[in-house]
């Protein structure tokens, strides 16, 4: 159990039988009273962000949360299989679990898999990926003036906006966390 004054930024606990991850943390100490933690805390099932206050006699039950570096196997039927390296063991998670980071997903990818009480639940992604572009217009010559790009389609689907010199079939590097392009990659 972790004491009101354990916790912190980044700390998973359990609060009404759901995983939760403190998103910012508070500590509150009034002139007149018991000193509190303000809490605001993110469920990592559903994504829900709520509040709770905590004062510092209370206890708060840590998660059964379990990180694992898995790799992408295949998506099928959508379902995505996932492997453990050491174990060989593997597992599959929906698309809704899967989410947004299927945009930047690509076989053979090292991810997280998050598991909550013996069941996956999420990943998430290495911060960066390189990714080849399949689709996009080639660029005028001439065009020149700062910051202006153009729409591309990588490998994995996804569509960002690239600057004027990236051509089709270029490996770049995109940010996975604002799906922003980040650098041209040498092959």
């Amino acid at each position: 159990m972790y004491d009101s004054n354990d916790l912190r930024k980044g700390l998973r606990v359990e609060i009404d039988g759901q995983p939760f991850i403190i998103v910012e943390n508070q500590f509150v100490k009034p002139g007149k009273g018991q000193a509190f933690n303000r809490v605001k805390v993110k469920n990592l099932l559903n994504g829900n962000v709520i509040e709770r206050t905590y004062k510092s006699s209370e206890k708060v039950k840590p998660a059964n949360v379990l990180d694992k570096d898995m790799q992408f196997l295949y998506l099928m039927d959508n379902s995505y299989h996932f492997m453990d390296n050491k174990t060989y063991e593997q597992i599959e998670l929906t698309s809704e679990q899967v989410g947004d980071n299927s945009k930047w997903l690509k076989e053979e990818m090292i991810v997280t898999v998050m598991i909550y009480n013996d069941n996956p639940v999420s990943i998430s992604l290495p911060n960066f990926s390189v990714l080849r572009i399949t689709h996009c217009e080639p660029g005028v010559r001439g065009d020149t003036a700062t910051n202006v790009t153009k729409p591309a389609t990588l490998e994995t689907g996804a569509q960002i906006n690239v600057p004027l010199f990236v051509n089709q079939d270029d490996l770049i590097k995109v940010d996975t966390r604002t799906g922003e392009y980040v650098e041209r990659v040498k092959e």
